[in-house]
């Protein structure tokens, strides 16, 4: 069982670690490289947009990850 609410402050804190916490761990990577490409983009100005974009989707999916796997596993 992952607790949603811990997987969603990780990935508050660093983007993709609430996904490698959620056992997604190529994912997790992804993001954090993302957001290292975003935050060289805040040279270009495109960086303040695309960052707390991906930002505010990775707090999202790491949450609803950890909510759907506890609902898979718990019907078993």
């Amino acid at each position: 069982m992952k607790n949603p609410g811990i997987a969603a402050v990780l990935s508050f804190f660093w983007t993709g670690v609430g996904q490698i916490y959620n056992g997604q761990i190529l994912k997790g990577l992804i993001l954090i490289g993302v957001q290292m490409l975003n935050a060289l983009l805040m040279f270009l100005l495109i960086g303040f947009i695309t960052y707390p974009i991906v930002w505010v989707w990775g707090i999202y999916d790491a949450y609803k990850t950890a909510e759907r796997s506890n609902m898979k596993n718990s019907h078993f």
